[in-house]
């Protein structure tokens, strides 16, 4: 591992009370009792894989406003500091947030199209239209999945951008989010290409590794495993 650079840990959050056959964008749900113990188990791989790097844990851990993913990032710095000591905190950001479906969040599937179906402006979606990196459904407030995918590279860019300019040691720093907008995210960072944005997964509180290499500025999976899909499911709404 070069010096010169830090490390991302990104996690996915932990299991959540998730509504049935519902785009999960803008869930509110609480983590269930499996997400919770998911989130304790991801402070040991990220403070065993610390020490093994001598890394630094930056103290903001950042955070996406969904309750899944502050729970999963509160629980993760609550068992750092009873390991560790860490003094950390958590940062939450609407950049690091999933795909909005905008005025359509959080009705089902089978409610979303109908809807669509009822509004004689609207063509109906294509079949797959929850897993189409492309397609924004159109309504206000709405994203694609690749613009999603743009806010969350941005954020992470820049966080590391900056952490290039004021931390002179290894850093790792945590970032918690989604799995669908941290997929597209990737493929923007040059880390899966674009077919592997259905192919891969993210399991629950399971933490990826990645290194940001300067002066490159590029980006490089250095641990931890993607979920691997049986195969590509153009239904998938996570």
């Amino acid at each position: 591992m070069n010096q010169s650079t830090h490390i991302l840990a990104f996690l996915r959050h932990g299991e959540y009370h998730q509504k049935p056959n519902t785009p999960s964008a803008l869930q509110h749900g609480a983590l269930t009792t499996l997400g919770q113990q998911q989130a304790a188990r991801a402070a040991e791989d990220v403070h065993r894989y610390a020490q093994d790097h001598n890394l630094n844990i930056h103290p903001a851990i950042d955070s996406s406003h969904s309750l899944r993913a502050w729970q999963t990032a509160d629980i993760l710095q609550r068992e750092l500091k009873s390991q560790t000591g860490f003094q950390g905190h958590v940062v939450e950001h609407e950049t690091l947030h999933e795909r909005s479906v905008g005025a359509l969040a959080n009705l089902s599937v089978t409610e979303i199209e109908y809807l669509l179906e009822q509004d004689p402006r609207t063509e109906a979606p294509p079949l797959n239209w929850k897993s189409d990196s492309h397609y924004r459904l159109p309504v206000h407030g709405a994203e694609s999945l690749l613009s999603a995918g743009e806010r969350v590279a941005g954020h992470i860019n820049r966080t590391f951008a900056s952490l290039a300019q004021t931390e002179t040691s290894p850093t790792l720093k945590i970032v918690v989010g989604h799995g669908a907008s941290f997929r597209h995210a990737a493929f923007l960072l040059g880390l899966l290409s674009f077919e592997d944005i259905a192919q891969k997964s993210m399991y629950h509180a399971r933490p990826l590794y990645f290194e940001y290499r300067t002066p490159s500025q590029n980006w490089q999976h250095c641990h931890g495993e993607w979920k691997q899909r049986a195969r590509a499911n153009p239904s998938m709404i996570d």
